[in-house]
């Protein structure tokens, strides 16, 4: 009896070891298996994010003595971000809004960036220009202290605000100042002619997604951070294009080189117990002499093609006070000039003064109250002097 349960007590030790012996090998396969997937793939490193900016509000408009008043539609603006890698980025900016009860979509810009290092980045497609700061830096609305871009800037302006080309920019360290730098080729701009808008001939229209001729523009800008604390920033800007008429046509020889001069401050003064906010940029454009055709006088007529415009704006931010209220404030002001060619069908000398009162709801989102007064004499053929005032409260945000 005693040599049947010595027996079966063997018989269990030993199919008890056979059992744990196959766990033991069941987890070894498991591990085995998991750091094979490990080998074979590795974690992504692509990300991808939507960010952006959005408005919204009320303006009232009063043109010699007439006034207009509505709500804005509001404008959505999503920018899409991609990393493919570390050194591999792409952007894009779309814009929608609602103007005269229609949809309008915009294709802000779209490039592919590739980092070759620290010091240089490179960039295809289109992109925002930095020809000065306002385009490239500050036009979204909720980084914009007032609901108006300059006079100059945007739609019949001379500062370009994008283009498709090749870029290469970045940033660099000379003793103790800071640099940064951007060179760029692009499609270039388009001299009008006036045959489809008489009152145009001799303006320059960028953005060409398709160059209209052979030559290419070329431009850059240089910046230059003297402080430690990168207060202060002071760049130069240029813009040259040999040749902005279409290909074998009397304008395609017709060159345009622009300029600009900027500058930022931006710094917290403990004497005025806040944030001191100081922005200006100086644009030159001048054009070749060209020969336009006048169809209601049936005549030809030129004029020394050459435009200017600026902008400063001083703001101020009581963000050191004790009331939340108080610290959320912001005033600002600003006072911007456009002045266009003499003889030219679009002549004008405009001037426009501007007040805001700002309240920060977060870094990133403000309401935004305003009154801009312009004066503008002629453009686009009219004669006499036009008084503009408005008044707009807008909601923006970035996010």
């Amino acid at each position: 009896m005693k040599k049947i349960l010595l027996i079966l007590s063997l018989l269990f030790l030993v199919e008890n070891i056979m059992a744990q012996e196959k766990e033991l090998l069941s987890k070894i396969d498991s591990i085995v298996k998991v750091e094979l997937a490990k080998k074979s793939y590795k974690d992504s490193k692509t990300q991808f994010m939507i960010r952006g900016y959005g408005h919204t509000g009320f303006a009232s408009v009063d043109t010699n003595g007439e006034t207009e008043s509505s709500f804005d539609g509001g404008t959505f603006a999503p920018i899409f971000l991609f990393k493919h890698s570390d050194r591999f980025m792409f952007e894009s900016e779309l814009e929608f809004s609602l103007s005269d009860g229609a949809l309008e979509v915009g294709f802000e810009y779209a490039d592919v960036m590739y980092v070759l290092n620290k010091y240089m980045t490179v960039r295809a497609g289109k992109f925002l220009l930095p020809f000065g700061t306002f385009m490239e830096r500050l036009h979204p609305s909720w980084i914009n202290r007032f609901t108006s871009k300059p006079l100059g800037f945007g739609h019949d302006g001379i500062a370009p605000s994008s283009d498709v080309g090749l870029e290469l920019r970045g940033a660099f360290y000379l003793g103790n100042t800071k640099w940064n730098y951007s060179t760029y080729v692009t499609n270039g701009p388009t001299i009008k002619d006036g045959s489809i808008e008489p009152d145009e001939a001799g303006m320059l229209a960028f953005e060409n997604l398709i160059d209209n001729n052979n030559n290419k523009a070329f431009g850059g800008r240089i910046g230059f951070l003297p402080f430690a604390d990168s207060s202060t920033e002071i760049g130069y800007s240029i813009f040259s294009a040999n040749g902005t008429g279409d290909k074998d046509s009397q304008y395609e020889n017709i060159g345009a080189f622009l300029y600009a001069l900027d500058i930022a401050f931006v710094k917290q003064v403990n004497g005025l117990s806040g944030v001191v906010d100081f922005k200006g940029q100086y644009n030159h454009s001048k054009v070749d002499n060209a020969t336009y055709f006048d169809a209601e006088e049936n005549e030809t007529y030129t004029f020394d093609n050459v435009s200017d415009s600026f902008y400063v704006q001083l703001s101020y931010r009581p963000t050191m006070s004790g009331n939340n209220f108080v610290k959320n404030l912001e005033f600002v002001s600003r006072y911007s000039e456009y002045n266009t060619p003499e003889g030219a069908k679009w002549e004008s000398n405009s001037s426009q003064y501007s007040f805001g009162l700002n309240y920060w709801i977060s870094w990133r989102s403000l309401i935004k109250v305003s009154y801009e007064t312009s004066d503008i004499e002629g453009g686009h053929g009219a004669s006499g002097v036009s008084n503009i005032d408005s008044f707009a409260i807008h909601w923006a945000i970035g996010f």
